[in-house]
């Protein structure tokens, strides 16, 4: 991706008139947006980045000369936005887990998979690039070899571009992107190094999910275990705690309740988050008339079972336009 100015201009200007200019920004909304959940991991704090970044272009439309396109000027004042917010409330994983981490749903990523000539690039929702994984391990990275790296590895932005977005030297983002990939390698997956080109779902991997499905809608704690990787990693950010393997995370759920009468019956609806498969899990306690929001599990799937589980609490339900209850 590169920031020329729009098709048929050679400097660009910006329109005075509130009502237009705001125009002229939103059509930047949803990129900036993803843009800032890259840099921060978390889903309802990228949105107060995007607004605070609309706020500071307004307040210094003067300064903006055409020199380069607006997308350049906007990415330059959403980095910037992202890196006061990160200096003003640092937030460092700890013992490895990302406690702010949030899913981003995939009905707003295909917003901007069909881009156009004044729309971003399609490396810009690349699924290597959104996957829970890569977010996680993002955020190990100091806020400015991770900005260094988002706009020259996801981006695609030459090393110049990234030293005039940043007011730096080249030699200075340089020098970051190499700390930012050796830290990505350390936190990465282990498959994930090598990153493929992001497809679809496989035929495969639909009927992975729907037998999950299944078997959870049964309280089928074997029947879903038969379905997991044995090296099964589980966690529950905001919740302390990532537990490792297939057999004790099976145990976990059954010693939580899951599979016996008190727990109840769970209905389960298939969405998408990170360009990966999720299950909105409900519940039905004994004696509710209705099934209520439980969780959100967006999977990870490696060699044809369920390698990862990060599981979401029902807050995150809104954005993903799911039912309050079924």
């Amino acid at each position: 991706m590169s920031f020329p100015p729009a098709a048929g201009h050679t400097h660009m200007t910006i329109s005075t008139d509130e009502a237009t200019f705001t125009d002229q920004l939103q059509r930047h909304h949803r990129e900036l947006h993803l843009h800032c959940y890259r840099m921060l991991g978390s889903f309802h704090d990228c949105e107060d980045a995007v607004q605070e970044t609309f706020l500071r272009a307004w307040r210094s439309r003067s300064t903006f000369a055409g020199r380069s396109s607006l997308r350049a000027w906007l990415y330059k004042i959403a980095t910037n936005a992202c890196l006061d917010a990160l200096d003003k409330r640092p937030r460092v994983p700890v013992s490895g887990e990302v406690s702010w981490l949030e899913p981003y749903p995939d009905e707003l990523l295909e917003e901007l998979a069909s881009p156009s000539q004044d729309e971003p690039d399609a490396t810009v929702v690349d699924r290597e690039t959104i996957e829970l994984a890569f977010l996680t391990a993002m955020q190990h990275v100091a806020p400015l070899p991770r900005a260094v790296l988002i706009l020259r590895d996801v981006l695609n932005c030459s090393a110049a571009e990234t030293a005039e977005l940043l007011e730096t030297t080249v030699a200075s983002v340089n020098s970051a992107l190499q700390r930012a990939r050796a830290g990505m390698r350390e936190h990465l997956p282990e498959r994930r190094l090598d990153w493929a080109p992001g497809t679809d779902a496989t035929a495969a991997e639909r009927e992975l999910i729907e037998r999950y499905v299944d078997r959870c809608e049964r309280a089928d704690a074997r029947g879903v275990a038969e379905l997991l990787h044995e090296d099964l990693r589980f966690s529950m950010p905001p919740q302390p705690g990532v537990w490792q393997g297939r057999d004790r995370c099976v145990q976990e759920w059954v010693s939580g309740g899951y599979g016996s009468d008190a727990f109840g019956a769970m209905r389960c609806v298939v969405t998408r988050a990170n360009r990966q498969p999720a299950v909105a899990c409900y519940v039905r306690r004994p004696g509710d008339d209705g099934y209520a929001p439980l969780a959100l599990d967006v999977l990870r799937i490696q060699d044809g079972a369920v390698a990862e589980i990060i599981t979401f609490g029902e807050e995150v339900f809104p954005a993903f336009g799911l039912p309050p209850s079924i």
